[in-house]
């Protein structure tokens, strides 16, 4: 009997072998998977690639519309809008989550971990309302043309826009920053889930009902 517990031990012990913490010098780092160089190099490249594809695409359509005055019409402003989400995406939440995939650990510090994790739900949510509001626009544009001049201005559209935006802030960082995301079950959360060198997005039960 004494065996077979030594040997579970040995076999549970050798399947972590391969983990390391990500500061080696702090007991509350957290565990990091070692990947192989080669794999590392190849997604990297894969996702960087990506990044820089998303990041100066939307640029281009973000400076279009700006720049071009014949390009300031209602439908652009919201294509602007959510090209600029889309950009911030690629800057503020692709970037770092490419860093913390590959090397499994989280080295950008707590407050902007606070800030990664409310950028993601503020700009995915920014998306689909201009989204709904695009498709709103289309449909007068293609439904009701009669009627798209007096019912789509650009007035109505920044009130669009200023909506969308004030509703996706204020859900993603009121809900980070406020530890809504942790209500109920702050204690589990700072026992077990946090650790040094690690960067999750946690929702509570209680938060999701």
């Amino acid at each position: 009997a004494d065996c077979k517990i030594n040997s579970q031990l040995f076999n549970r012990l050798n399947m972590y072998s391969w983990l390391e913490r990500c500061f080696e010098s702090r007991n509350t780092s957290c565990l990091k998977s070692s990947y192989p160089i080669p794999l590392r190099v190849t997604l990297y490249i894969i996702l960087g690639v990506i990044i820089i594809l998303t990041v100066c695409g939307n640029l281009l359509v973000t400076f279009s519309v700006a720049y071009f005055k014949q390009l300031h019409t209602p439908t652009n402003y919201l294509i602007l809008s959510l090209a600029v989400s889309d950009l911030l995406s690629g800057i503020i939440v692709m970037f770092p989550f490419m860093i913390q995939t590959i090397e499994s650990c989280w080295y950008f510090g707590d407050f902007f971990c606070n800030v990664y994790m409310s950028s993601a739900p503020t700009l995915c949510t920014a998306s689909i309302i201009t989204l709904s509001f695009i498709s709103v626009d289309r449909y007068y544009a293609v439904c009701q043309p009669l009627l798209y001049r007096s019912k789509i201005s650009v007035n109505v559209v920044l009130i669009m826009i200023l909506i969308c935006w004030s509703i996706s802030v204020i859900l993603g960082f009121g809900m980070i920053f406020l530890k809504l995301n942790i209500l109920g079950v702050e204690e589990f959360y700072y026992n077990h889930v946090v650790c040094e060198g690690g960067c999750i997005f946690f929702m509570s039960g209680m938060v999701l009902v």
